[in-house]
């Protein structure tokens, strides 16, 4: 009986299997992550050098602009405040190295999992496949995805984009797929009814009312890449993060509150941007599209109109 309960199963060698597929992995693809590696340095030190060689000053009017134009007059002004408190404070350097790289994850996240979400639309295996999966991306601990960032690409930037990518994917794949699952079948057969084929219903039907949907995954998609800012210092991806880690080395108080508060301000402009892309509110550059459309409406009519006078009057000849 003692022996019965002492028994105990031999343990499963999980993480030495993950390990050795790591390094089967680096030793047989190398080349592939050589090249991934370098074409991510190329682009974000195209970016980092393009941004930093525009004054401050310009550029913090652009980005106001920019703002002004999908969002409004407020939200513009209140993000020309904080950035300019953030060229302030001396962190507008840093600033822009984390911008850079939450955009470049961002975009790569959502190049892979808005496609995703609307395979899994399509396929019930793939989704049943990917649920598992995707669970396992937003429970790990994001501390676990730097290990392989590293042995993948080494230091600095480039694994700490691949460990935002990892982590941020999984929002706008669960509510792609969630937006368009929600579309009512009626409108979809109407679609058809009226001989449209699967991908004239995805992007004339589908997408459009599932577009509040999708913008809340790209929302989250960019509140987790701004998480991970801090996280992905840890590796040598510098900007704010990098500062934050420093203030926490030496016990800095004023170093540490000012890059909270300036990674605070990137995690709100980018926010309320993300928030107003896509949703009804109007904007001004929702004024100057529908000026557009009108004036190419109105031309069009114009065209037509003359045509239509240009063939009564021809009839009018013959007779």
């Amino acid at each position: 009986m003692t022996e019965l309960l002492n028994f105990s199963l031999p343990k499963l060698e999980i993480g030495t299997a993950i390990e050795w597929l790591v390094r089967w992995i680096i030793e047989n693809l190398s080349i592939i992550f050589d090249v991934i590696k370098n074409v991510l340095d190329t682009i974000t030190g195209g970016f980092n050098d393009g941004l930093s060689a525009v004054p401050p000053v310009i550029l913090i009017v652009i980005f106001a602009l920019l703002i002004w134009l999908v969002t409004s007059k407020t939200t513009a002004l209140l993000s020309l405040i904080g950035l300019a408190l953030t060229w302030n404070i001396g962190l507008w350097p840093q600033m822009l190295s984390s911008l850079v790289l939450v955009v470049i994850s961002v975009i790569i996240a959502l190049l892979i999992g808005i496609p995703l979400g609307i395979l899994m639309t399509r396929s019930a295996r793939l989704e049943a496949a990917m649920r598992p999966i995707l669970d396992f991306m937003q429970t790990m601990p994001a501390f676990v995805y730097l290990i392989p960032a590293v042995m993948l690409f080494g230091t600095g930037v480039v694994p700490g984009i691949f460990a935002t990518i990892i982590f941020a994917v999984p929002p706008p794949v669960r509510l792609t797929y969630l937006g368009i699952t929600q579309v009512p079948d009626d409108m979809k057969e109407m679609a058809v009814a009226f001989g449209a084929n699967d991908r004239q219903v995805l992007r004339k039907v589908e997408l459009p009312l599932s577009l509040p949907s999708i913008m809340a995954g790209v929302n989250q998609c960019i509140m987790l890449g701004i998480s991970m800012v801090v996280i992905a210092s840890m590796i040598g991806a510098g900007g704010l993060g990098a500062e934050v880690m420093r203030s926490v080395n030496r016990l800095d108080l004023a170093l540490g509150f000012e890059s909270g508060l300036a990674i605070v301000i990137l995690a709100m402009v980018l926010d309320r941007v993300s928030r107003n892309i896509g949703s009804d509110k109007v904007t001004p550059a929702s004024r100057i599209i529908g000026y557009i459309k009108r004036r190419r409406k109105t031309r069009q009519e114009a065209k037509e109109a003359e045509r239509g006078s240009g063939s009564a009057e021809e009839k009018e000849t013959e007779i």
